[in-house]
């Protein structure tokens, strides 16, 4: 018998407030160094830098098992930090730039296919679903004969979380359960819109899932086929991958990633699992690095045309996200203390939590932690970025 897991305990996808949700860097001339872990030796701990500082509070302070990093600077040289365990029970170290789930910086992946179809003239970013999906979107209050592609990349839709349908209440009883991306969207069409088509910004995984839906409409294709095909090997992400059908594990190096059903209970070995419920929104594995690779390739022009990124940047208040932050399609832009932006997406998967991004001057940060932190530990996650990118 599984115990009823609390509300808080519900997997979600998303960035910020009560719903959760993924990062990588740039393999470039310059060399690569790597920090010491936590706890460090005496001389390291006597001075460490900004980065190993912010890495070694969220452990000690936060009670996060373990963080990584992986940061770029201005003049193309990599760091790599690790702090405190990558296996609770064992004490094994943490694994340099190991592999986590992604969450939704999985969304990045799938707008950038979505926006390739637009630019290969496939796809019409203000095409209504209904035009690929005819009779796919009814609902109360839902039609997507009303609803357009780009509404559904921006998340300006108004269709409710699948995440917050009743299947997800016990969490435990699904963990390994592969999902249909159709039996996901049931869960979402069950109850009523949110708000009319544009008439603002909400984050819903199910945005991403009906994206993922007409892009395998249009090429013919599965999702983490065409993920692969278009963007991983194009650019060589050589430890990012799409789940395949019924795969729980994570296939390189990891650090363990673990979750408490409650706020005061003892931290529970997560790592395993099936993704089926994130697919187009969140099923991505990947390292830091690699994530910052896929963004300064993104941000580089690599991966898409000159309008469609613009599209991409074209960015509207997404305040819930965190102060001055902006979305656009499937790309987010947040204020840095130094000036400036950095865009990226950020993503949450049961166990692990993923932020960063790049500037524009070529700067690149990724940070993830094993636990999807809340509150004040959160913010701290997302400071620690700053401090990666400005010091």
């Amino acid at each position: 018998m599984h115990a009823r897991v609390s509300p808080r305990f519900r997997p979600t996808l998303s960035q910020g407030g009560r719903r959760r949700t993924l990062l990588t860097v740039t393999v470039l001339t310059g060399a690569v160094m790597t920090t010491g872990a936590l706890f460090p030796s005496a001389a390291s701990a006597a001075k460490p830098d900004p980065v190993q500082k912010s890495l070694n509070a969220l452990v000690t302070d936060d009670k996060m098992p373990a963080a990584l990093a992986s940061v770029v600077d201005r003049k193309g040289r990599t760091r790599q930090y690790t702090a405190g365990v990558g296996d609770l029970k064992t004490g094994a170290k943490v694994p340099n730039d190991g592999q986590v789930r992604a969450g939704s910086n999985t969304k990045a992946f799938t707008a950038v296919v979505a926006l390739q179809l637009v630019a290969e003239k496939k796809l019409a970013l203000d095409a209504p679903v209904d035009t690929y999906l005819p009779g796919l979107l009814r609902g109360e209050g839902i039609d997507g004969r009303h609803i357009t592609i780009r509404q559904l990349l921006q998340h300006t839709s108004g269709l409710p979380e699948y995440m917050e349908s009743p299947v997800f209440a016990d969490f435990p009883a699904v963990r390994y359960r592969y999902f249909e991306p159709r039996d996901l969207l049931d869960g979402a069409l069950a109850q009523k819109a949110h708000f009319s088509p544009g008439a603002k910004w909400e984050y819903s995984n199910t945005n991403y899932l009906v994206a993922g839906l007409i892009i395998q409409k249009v090429t013919g294709r599965p999702m983490g086929e065409e993920i692969n095909r278009r963007i991983v090997d194009r650019i060589g992400l050589r430890h990012t991958y799409f789940p395949a059908p019924g795969e729980t594990t994570i296939r390189e190096p990891h650090p363990k990633g673990y979750e408490r059903e409650t706020d005061d209970g003892p931290l529970i070995d997560y790592t395993t699992m099936d993704m089926s419920m994130g697919w187009a929104a969140g099923a991505l594995v990947s390292t830091n690095s690699d994530l910052n690779r896929f963004y300064t390739a993104l941000l580089g022009g690599e991966l898409l045309p000159p309008a469609q990124l613009t599209e991409m940047r074209t960015t509207v208040p997404a305040e819930a996200r965190g102060p001055g932050v902006r979305y656009g399609l499937g790309l987010t832009s947040t204020p840095l203390s130094c000036g400036g932006v950095y865009w990226g997406h950020g993503g949450t998967a049961l166990g692990y939590r993923t932020r960063g991004g790049v500037t524009s001057d070529g700067r690149a940060a990724g940070i993830a932690v094993t636990t999807a932190p809340t509150g004040a530990a959160s913010q701290r996650v997302e400071a620690a970025v700053d401090t990666a990118l400005c010091s």
